[in-house]
């Protein structure tokens, strides 16, 4: 909100501007990705704000009929250098590292500005720009943003008055607030300013990591072994964390994505490639129509269907709220009904074998910012996985599902499941195989409803199934990727309403998890192999 500047003003227009303009709050806004623009100036523009914007974006303002100030009418200077230089001058910036001291007020009069409250911008996509293959050098030089980083760290520095935004996601929540107490709390600014901070320090670091590699200037020392550093990659947007570098070895030098074709969307983050990769495997395991929504490397929803926009629609209702901010997998092309199903819902990535024109049209249109990648028709993960630990690294071969010589599961207790009950299981206990242990998965027909995983102890990850299920757990079967050491998790599990259950058995208590099924008239059946998953 605007600054209330306790000075004497002594001459008449001075006053004017106290009792006019400079009682409304301004926002500055410079924008080239414009998502969300609309909805976020028609609401501050409801508030009363006032507009100052650069030319692109002042004409998108003025084509939805709001008022608008242009960047270089306030400052007198018009845009030059075909457009590199716009926002950076003293009355923008006085604008917006001004203070509520007197002393700063009338360095606002000396240089004909007055304070901006709320800063809207975001970056020239300069990753997106070398990201595509053949990028010429001096486009990618001519995508380094200056004035808009200028402009960010200028309202994250002075976040004690000023509200920075760099991400559309965050605009409802400045409206909301906005809208209920007419200001934005001192911990949203804070919080905005740090991840505005985030943002110019992502987008150096990639700058940097292009021009090291383009110029082969002196890098920083690369802590990777010699083995590896001989290996092709692919710089990624950042590792697990924002501070964290990230980067995708390829095991041949065409250096694709998951040996996928990127389709469009940002460049891609440690963590993107981990949970695309995990909802990609999972997906493959099914013959059916499957989608698979993965979030922080575990599925909270996995369904198969007769067509995929019906897959979709069960596998996000397993678990609505984890799925947003998550990443889609399908054995399938995406089709239209199936980005219609997804609508509005936010997801940071897709795979798929492909994505048909009217599908891939309205992505590029609705979510232009989501990653989308083509898979290759043959998969080929190595039959091994590598984990680094402390001085040395761990290999092991890869789980690939039960192997070929398991013997058939064996009904250890007094019900025999129905064929409907076996069908759901057996679905349920490939699904298990792909969540973190301990994994425990419920699923009606073939789509999960309660998913539970990733704690120390498996009773609490069948209570965590129980939670997501509700009354979804009537009727249902359950999945365990490993034994019941005791016969708590069975009991609960019926008690919810759990009708047959899927464990490898090979406990010293089986006999008292079998009693315990036999007390509440549940089937269980032993598969005689385990899928830890750590």
């Amino acid at each position: 909100m605007p600054v209330d500047i306790q000075v004497s003003l002594s001459d008449s227009r001075a006053q004017k501007e106290r009792g006019g303009i400079l009682s409304m709050p301004t926002a500055l806004l410079s924008l080239y990705d414009k998502t969300g623009l609309a909805e976020l100036a028609n609401g501050l523009h409801a508030l009363g704000w006032n507009f100052l914007a650069s030319g692109g974006t002042a004409a998108a303002l003025r084509s939805l009929n709001l008022p608008v100030e242009e960047i270089a009418a306030f400052t007198g200077s018009p845009e030059i250098l075909g457009g590199r230089v716009k926002t950076l001058h003293p009355a923008v910036h006085a604008g917006i590292l001004s203070r509520s001291t007197a002393a700063d007020l009338e360095d606002l009069q000396r240089v004909h500005s007055r304070p901006i409250d709320l800063v809207v911008s975001n970056l020239y996509p300069f990753e997106e720009t070398i990201a595509r293959p053949g990028a010429p050098f001096d486009e990618a030089i001519e995508m380094i943003d200056i004035g808009g980083v200028t402009l960010i760290r200028a309202a994250a520095k002075n976040h004690t008055r000023v509200t920075i935004l760099t991400d559309p996601t965050d605009y409802p929540l400045v409206l909301d607030e906005l809208n209920h107490s007419n200001e934005i709390k001192p911990e949203t600014r804070q919080r905005l300013a740090l991840k505005a901070f985030r943002a110019t320090a992502h987008y150096d670091r990639v700058i940097a990591a292009y021009l090291e590699k383009t110029l082969s200037a002196p890098a920083e020392e690369d802590q990777a072994p010699d083995w590896l550093k001989s290996l092709h990659y692919t710089e990624l947007r950042y590792g697990e964390n924002p501070h964290q570098s990230g980067r995708l070895y390829h095991f041949d030098l065409v250096g694709k994505p998951l040996g996928g074709e990127m389709l469009q969307g940002k460049a891609l983050s440690y963590t993107n490639v981990l949970d695309l990769d995990a909802a990609w495997r999972a997906a493959t395991m099914f013959e059916r129509p499957t989608v698979v929504i993965v979030k922080h490397l575990s599925p909270c929803g996995v369904a198969s269907a007769d067509s995929l926009d019906q897959a979709f629609s069960l596998a996000l209702a397993s678990d609505p709220v984890s799925a947003y901010g998550g990443v889609i997998a399908a054995n399938r092309p995406i089709d239209a009904a199936t980005v219609q199903a997804i609508g509005s819902l936010f997801v940071e990535g897709m795979a798929a074998p492909g994505f048909n024109s009217e599908a891939a049209e309205w992505l590029a249109s609705h979510k232009k910012n989501c990653r989308l990648i083509i898979m290759p028709d043959t998969n080929v993960w190595p039959g091994y996985e590598l984990r680094s630990v402390n001085h040395g690294l761990l290999w092991q071969s890869r789980d690939q599902g039960d192997p070929p010589s398991t013997p058939p599961w064996t009904v250890v207790t007094q019900r025999q499941p129905s064929s409907d009950e076996l069908r759901s299981l057996q679905f349920a206990w490939k699904a298990c195989q792909h969540v973190k242990s301990n994994a425990i998965v419920f699923a009606q027909g073939e789509a999960t409803v309660g998913i539970g995983g990733g704690q120390p102890n498996r009773v609490d990850c069948v209570r965590i199934a129980i939670a997501r299920a509700g009354e979804r757990a009537r009727g249902a079967v359950m999945a365990s990727d490993a034994f019941f050491p005791f016969a708590d998790s069975v009991e609960e599990a019926a008690r919810a309403g759990i009708i047959a259950i899927a464990q490898p058995g090979g406990s010293m208590r089986d006999a008292e998890s079998i009693a315990a099924a036999d007390n509440y008239g549940v089937a269980m059946l032993f598969t005689g192999v385990r899928h830890f998953r750590h």
